[in-house]
């Protein structure tokens, strides 16, 4: 460990340090405990022998996948009793982290909350950091189709958000109105269409360049769309169904690139769905999928 060949860059570790704090915002959603995760974290790696350590091929992969174990077993554990007379309360009653509260609405950290530790674990690390199926599924301990089940049940119950469920026609009238948007590149009606709290959510599944974190706030999920959907030769926005509800399909040389599905509430589009995974994708690539932007229901 002492030969300038195991150094690494500081603005590197300073990042990777940052990368685990962020995961465990998202599980933990408190204060100073994300902070313990990542010290816990750090102390199982400077628990290993210098050969284990070596024999890691990705210390940030092996990092996160710790960190992500530590903060299940944190939100599964039982409830702790609050401190007696004279005991020190240490994290109990912490406000919520204000660097979260920032990237995201009071609404969704409400219904985080509100997910069970499986869920909510697998929503964290697959849909906002876009980890590895297989690495998920370590952490959480359940396959990887099992997972999927769970990331999809944390999406159902954050769709909720407690609001009714807007009427079909006014959907697909909104998201039409997106897709247009989107075209024009018109950044001002694009933002009249968005929450002001909307957030994005991008899932690459680490097989494309994709944002692996939540993009929040009306202007930046705006920026990010018109970005993402840039007009380029061969590539074309169609509106279709995707799990009963219409959703833009990004098709790059006839093949689907994208699938964008939204959420809206009074109006407004509150989440954006995109998935961009190639795996996740292989079911709407048939050999001759439909050229009008209208064909059959997909599932993503």
């Amino acid at each position: 460990m002492g030969g300038t060949g195991d150094t690494t860059p500081l603005a590197e570790l300073l990042d990777e340090r940052q990368h685990l704090i962020d995961v465990a915002r998202w599980m933990l959603g408190a204060g100073t405990t994300a902070e313990e995760a990542v010290t816990e974290t750090y102390r199982r790696w400077y628990g290993l022998t210098d050969a284990e350590r070596s024999g890691i091929s990705d210390p940030r992969v092996w990092l996160t996948r710790n960190t992500g174990t530590i903060c299940l077993a944190r939100l599964s554990a039982p409830a702790r009793r609050p401190p007696g007379p004279g005991e020190a309360g240490d994290d109990i009653g912490i406000e919520p982290d204000r660097a979260l509260s920032k990237e995201v609405s009071d609404v969704l950290l409400s219904a985080l909350d509100a997910l069970s530790p499986s869920e909510r674990a697998v929503f964290v690390l697959n849909d906002v950091f876009a980890m590895p199926p297989r690495t998920v599924a370590d952490i959480v301990g359940r396959t990887p189709h099992e997972c999927a089940e769970l990331a999809e049940s944390a999406r159902r119950s954050l769709r909720a958000d407690g609001a009714r469920p807007t009427p079909s026609d006014q959907h697909d009238r909104i998201v039409r109105a997106v897709r247009q948007a989107c075209v024009l590149n018109d950044a001002r009606h694009l933002v009249s269409l968005l929450s002001r709290h909307a957030i994005a959510f991008f899932d690459g599944g680490g097989k494309i360049r994709a944002l692996t974190r939540p993009v929040h706030g009306d202007q930046h999920v705006a920026r990010t769309l018109l970005t993402l959907l840039a007009p380029r030769p061969r590539t074309v926005l169609h509106l279709q169904a995707a799990n009963g509800r219409t959703a833009i399909v990004v098709r790059h040389h006839d093949r689907v690139a994208a699938v964008i599905s939204f959420d809206i509430t009074d109006q407004r589009v509150t989440h954006v769905w995109a998935v961009l995974n190639p795996d996740k994708l292989r079911g709407w690539n048939r050999p001759h999928p439909p050229a009008d932007g209208h064909g059959a229901v997909g599932h993503v």
